[in-house]
């Protein structure tokens, strides 16, 4: 993250959780985003605002600290995953409580909370495939006090088929090491500006992912519009260049056309810039 090193005086918890909370921040705060809460505005929500989705992420902040305690030199193994669940259980409790309410972040708690327990499973390896690899050794064992939840996420899962976040996670996040990463990488090799590269992260995820937000609100049309848009925006040459800001601006009417919202897309954002800033830690 932009000017954001990690305090070696501070417990590792904590540091993992500062990274987690941050890249939180920085996905809601980037803009132009289609169909998402920006600096522009709510976007296709009509529940949810920028100073919202600040104090939902900040209220994680507890959460992530304690996975990290719990997972701290720790295996992978059913004790560690129940107490991993228990802990995002309760910061999601913490999240409602401040959002009175509003969901804005429980598929980024999955997320974030099993990369951040992976992080502090090992420490002295915080490359992003293998930290990735040891959340997905967590996310694969069942957690016997994990009650089914009747979520727009599970729902479409179940109904079209695709993989959602439980899927995600369980394939150790293909979706942000095989494309997020790699497309922010490149990006700023080739000089664009951090937000530019973060956007065009963004909608290298979207052109590939099945988003469940997306299914849930605007259905397999509003996919497959999603899908077409952002492959425009990547062979146009991203969100830096004349054209691609023409089509990210026609994919921001597709999103509110549809009243759609690529929240799973924006949730594997935050897990790519928390990676790309454990990975440079390490490098720094």
């Amino acid at each position: 993250m932009n000017g954001f090193v990690l305090n070696r005086s501070v417990p590792l918890a904590l540091r993992i959780a500062d990274l987690a909370v941050r890249a939180l921040v920085d996905e809601a705060e980037l803009t132009p985003k289609p169909g998402l809460v920006d600096q522009r505005g709510s976007g296709a929500h009509r529940d949810l605002t920028l100073d919202l989705m600040r104090r939902s992420a900040h209220a994680l902040h507890d959460g992530f600290a304690r996975m990290g305690e719990a997972a701290a030199h720790a295996e992978a193994d059913l004790a560690l995953r129940e107490a991993v669940g228990r802990i995002g259980r309760e910061a999601e409790a913490d999240m409602m409580r401040v959002t009175g309410g509003v969901n804005t972040h429980r598929g980024a708690i999955w997320a974030l909370g099993l990369l951040s327990a992976a992080a502090a499973m090992q420490p002295a390896d915080l490359m992003a495939a293998n930290v990735a690899r040891r959340a997905a050794s967590l996310a694969c064992l069942a957690d016997r006090f994990s009650q089914p939840q009747a979520s727009n996420g599970e729902r479409m899962r179940t109904r079209y088929g695709v993989p959602g976040a439980r899927g995600e996670a369980q394939q150790a996040f293909p979706h942000v090491i095989d494309i997020g990463l790699p497309a922010l990488r490149a990006s700023r090799a080739a000089g664009q500006p951090e937000d530019v590269a973060r956007l065009d992260a963004l909608i290298a995820i979207l052109a590939r992912l099945h988003d469940t937000c997306v299914l849930s609100r605007g259905g397999e049309a509003a996919l497959r519009d999603a899908q077409s848009l952002a492959r425009d925006i990547l062979r146009a040459g991203g969100t830096g260049s004349l054209q691609g800001q023409h089509l990210l601006y026609r994919l921001e009417l597709n999103m509110l056309a549809h009243n759609a919202s690529p929240g799973g897309a924006a949730d594997l954002l935050a897990a790519t810039l928390f990676l790309d800033a454990l990975e440079r830690q390490v490098t720094m």
